[in-house]
Formats: C-alpha cells, sequence, structure tokens
C-alpha cells in the first residue's frame, strides 16, 4: 500500500508539471464581435458545402466572407425578417481542398504549406478572399522554389548575413509574394472575378545539387571544393543568385602573415579584385633602403568578409603579360589590360587624383571617359606599359627551370619599415606597428642579373605581384603605380611554351 501511495505522489507531481491552460471565455471574446459568434454561415466552395461558425469567420476579418454575410444581416434587420432564414448560401467557385486548409486557419489551427504548389495556391485563395492574418503569416513563410527540378523551402532569414541580401529570391519572388502594397501586381481587385493562375517559382536551368551547397554555406557549415571545376560553378550560380558574401568566401585567394615582410598579405586574382576594397597602406620608411621615396602599398579586404586590409598580392595569368626587360615595362595585352586599366583608376581615386589624364574640353568632346580605351596609359599611375621591378627576392621559373643569376652588390644598411594607413582603411596589425623605422645589420644587398639572357622579351604564364606607390620619375604626375614581382612563370621563346603542350586524351 505504501508503494502504491508512493507512486501516486510521483504520479500528482508529474502532472503538476503537464498541465492545460484553463478554458477562459475571455479567450474567445477577443475574437471581434464583427458577425455573430454563435450562427452557423454556410459557404459553398466548389462541390464541397462548409459551415463555419461566426466566431471563426470574425477571427480573420475583415474579410470577402464577413462582408457578404454583414450585408445580408443588416439588410434583414433592415427588412424585419428573421435573420436565420435570411441568410443564404455564399456560393464561390473555387477548389474545396484547398479551402479545407483555410478553414482550418480561420478554426485556430496553424496552417503550413506543405509545397510550392500548396503555397502559391493558400496565397492566391487567401488574396482573394482578402484574409488579413492568413497573408501576414504567409509572407512570413519559408520561400518554396523548384530548382533543376527538385523543390527547396528556403527561410528568409537564411539571407540575412552581409553580402547576400538583395538577391534573386528577395528580388524575383518578391514580385508576387513579398509585397502587402499590391494585391496582384499589374490587376485591379476591383474587377477581378477570380485570382489568376499562379506557376510556383522555378529556376529549371540551374543545378539542384549546386544550390543546395550553397543553401549549406548560407547555413554557415564549410563546403569542401573539390577542384577548381566544382569552385567555377560554385562561383557561377552565386553570381546568377547575387549571393556576394557567399562570392567572396569563395573566391580563390590565400591570406598569411609574412614574418619577413612584418605584415599580413593576400594573394587575389586580377578577375576577382572589387573597388570597394582597395586601400592604401603608406611607408615610414624605404624598406630596400634604396634611398627612393615611397608612399605605400595596395591593400585590399574581401568585402563582407574580411574585417582587415592586408597587403595585395595580385595574380595575373592566362599568358596575357609581356615583359620588356631592356626598358623593365610590362605590356598586357586583352582582358586583363582593361582590368589593369580600371585598377589604376581605382588607385587613382582613392589617391585623390582624377581618373584619367585625358583633358577635360577633349575628353568631352570625344565622348566622356566612357568612350577612352581602357589602358593604363590613360591613367596617371602609369604609362601603357606598366613599369616593373624585380628583385632578388622574386621567384622566377624561366622555361620551366628555376632561373637563378645574381650578383652580389654593395653592402648596404637595409632599414625595415612600419605601416599607417592612408585612404579607406589600410592598417596593418604589425608586431612594430607602435614603433618607428629601425635599422638592421649591414649585408650584401644582392642584384637580379638580367644582362646576360640572350632575349630581351619574356611572357608570363602566371605572375604575382605587389602595387607599390612611390614618387614618380619623370612621369606625367607625382607619384607612379610599380608591379613588383614577386612569382614568375615566363617563357622566353616558342621552344620552351611547346614543351610544356599536352597531348589531347580520348
Amino acid at each position: 500500500m505504501m508503494s502504491t501511495s508512493k507512486n501516486s505522489s510521483e504520479t500528482s507531481k508529474g502532472r503538476d508539471v503537464f498541465h492545460l491552460p484553463p478554458s477562459d471565455p475571455e479567450l474567445i471574446s477577443k475574437i471581434p464581435r464583427i458577425l455573430p459568434h454563435e450562427r452557423v454561415f454556410p459557404i459553398q466552395i466548389g462541390s464541397e458545402l462548409f459551415k463555419l461558425s461566426g466566431a471563426s469567420l470574425s477571427s480573420d476579418a475583415p474579410s470577402y466572407f464577413s462582408q457578404y454575410f454583414q450585408c445580408q444581416i443588416k439588410k434583414a434587420e433592415e427588412n424585419g425578417e428573421d435573420i436565420s432564414t435570411a441568410i443564404r448560401t455564399l456560393y464561390i467557385d473555387r477548389d474545396p481542398i484547398t479551402f479545407r486548409d483555410i478553414s482550418l486557419h480561420l478554426q485556430g489551427y496553424h496552417v503550413s504549406p506543405r509545397d510550392g504548389t500548396h503555397f502559391v495556391r493558400l496565397f492566391a485563395d487567401a488574396q482573394f478572399y482578402t484574409l488579413p492574418k492568413l497573408m501576414s503569416q504567409l509572407y512570413e513563410e519559408s520561400i518554396f522554389i523548384s530548382i533543376g527540378h527538385r523543390e527547396f523551402q528556403i527561410p528568409r532569414d537564411i539571407f540575412t548575413g552581409p553580402g547576400n541580401s538583395p538577391n534573386f529570391f528577395s528580388l524575383g519572388f518578391g514580385v508576387f509574394f513579398s509585397s502587402r502594397d499590391e494585391i496582384f501586381p499589374g490587376l485591379e481587385r476591383e474587377n477581378l472575378i477570380r485570382p489568376p493562375s499562379i506557376m510556383p517559382p522555378s529556376v529549371p536551368n540551374r543545378s539542384a545539387d549546386t544550390f543546395y551547397e550553397l543553401l549549406h554555406l548560407l547555413r554557415g557549415y564549410p563546403v569542401h571544393i573539390r577542384d577548381e571545376e566544382h569552385r567555377a560553378s560554385l562561383l557561377r550560380d552565386c553570381r546568377y543568385f547575387n549571393f556576394k558574401g557567399i562570392e567572396q568566401k569563395l573566391i580563390p585567394h590565400h591570406i598569411n602573415y609574412n614574418l619577413a615582410r612584418r605584415r599580413y598579405e593576400i594573394t587575389l586574382r586580377l578577375e576577382d579584385i572589387l573597388k570597394s576594397g582597395i586601400s592604401i597602406a603608406t611607408d615610414v620608411m624605404t624598406p630596400t633602403g634604396s634611398g627612393e621615396a615611397v608612399s605605400g602599398w595596395v591593400n585590399y579586404m574581401r568585402p563582407y568578409e574580411d574585417d582587415k586590409h592586408h597587403e595585395l598580392i595580385l595574380e595575373i595569368g592566362s599568358e596575357n603579360t609581356k615583359l620588356h626587360l631592356n626598358i623593365m615595362r610590362a605590356e598586357f595585352f586583352g582582358q586583363v589590360k582593361i582590368r589593369v586599366a580600371r585598377l589604376f583608376e581605382v588607385i587613382a581615386t582613392k589617391l585623390n587624383l582624377p581618373p584619367t589624364t585625358q583633358p577635360l574640353g577633349l575628353l568631352m568632346a570625344s565622348g566622356g571617359a566612357g568612350s577612352q580605351p581602357a589602358t593604363p596609359g590613360n591613367t596617371p599611375l602609369s604609362e601603357d606599359l606598366v613599369r616593373v621591378i624585380i628583385d632578388p627576392e622574386t621567384h622566377i621559373v624561366l622555361d620551366g627551370k628555376t632561373y637563378n643569376n645574381y650578383t652580389e652588390g654593395e653592402e648596404v644598411t637595409v632599414a625595415m619599415s612600419t605601416t599607417s594607413s592612408m585612404g579607406h582603411g589600410g592598417g596593418q596589425d604589425s608586431p612594430l606597428s607602435s614603433i618607428g623605422g629601425y635599422f638592421g645589420p649591414s649585408r650584401k644587398r644582392r642584384r637580379i642579373d638580367l644582362s646576360s639572357h640572350t632575349s630581351d622579351e619574356w611572357i608570363v604564364r602566371t605572375g604575382q605581384w605587389r602595387l607599390r606607390i612611390q614618387g614618380s620619375r619623370n612621369g606625367k604626375s607625382a607619384i607612379e603605380c610599380v608591379l613588383v614581382a614577386v612569382k614568375i612563370d615566363a617563357y622566353s621563346n616558342e621552344q620552351a611554351r611547346n614543351a610544356q603542350r599536352g597531348f589531347l586524351k580520348g
């Protein structure tokens, strides 16, 4: 008996934890008395008859239903008729299956769309019946869309990350499903007999697998990049859907701390540079000890992704660079020439220089700045052939072999430098940021000897360059932008290029 009593006591305690709310008449009375709560109103939807109480119809009102039955009650009262006999059945030629869910909503149940087809039908009928609460609920629902013939349910708050909104969904999906201003864009409700036919949104020409991986990234999970083809497909769809924040995560890049230079570096391809990420960092002293007045270095911070600027190492590939060793200048071709010119224009703007050197009168007469050819020579920072510097620290692969041809120069005292910011951002978190420039030990300075090479021109397959801003020597302006070589893969003759060709497979 004692054991039974104990179990009974424990059960009672358990019941105290899980209790139902009391049946409060005030909860029902909070529904506005638009229609008499106790009366039943008949609604014929298609071939099915629904009978809903006045409380249910008043719970989401004013609506098409409440206004219809209000008019009947008012007319009966004016004519002195019995309301019970005066109320007529409302007939609407719509889908009864969809209205079953709407009737559940009116009765107080939460109704969620099951798929894209169900969503657009609920949405169209909620708009047609002007049910304000249901419409408000559907505005906050997930986005239902078919990508590559696969259904996706996308929570709207997944796009809250920086750079990922506005996007394809918030703009395209919102034409019909995100604006409360217009019931059906382009249509007038007064003359609308029935809502227009709405197809579930779909994007059949994109890959469902790729989009699934982008959703994985948007949720904050990492995605393993299998190869460059995989990366290219992710980036292609990122740009299609306008996920700018995710795009900056996916672009090829490398960030590291260079202990020899005491600064952070970021390596990026030329085609991935955005003007909003560029800044200029000024040097306190010349790092090479050559006596030249170095103004600074171009830095970069990936928009939406990085929280500080790093010294930029620019990668230029596609065999669109020719080095003229006799004058130490680089010539660019094709799209690379246009991109380098655009980059120099942005750098000039950051330095408060005019983006072009053309006289204003001549510029306007020729159709404005947009009509000028995109070439580095039209910017104040360079000639058409951009000045380059190849240091002894530059790693060179020439004709498939590492190029080593250095000579010992004069003894110099090397001045180490610290960096300060200039323009937009550009600060470096260097361990020496709180100390001025200091002098290191004297050493023999190496020089790279290019005079013994038979060819005066190299074709650069891929090159990595720092961008140095320094005083100009008899240039078009007081400063110029110089490309300082970090790593070069080049060939000097056609035979060397042909040696690295491969035969087609298959």
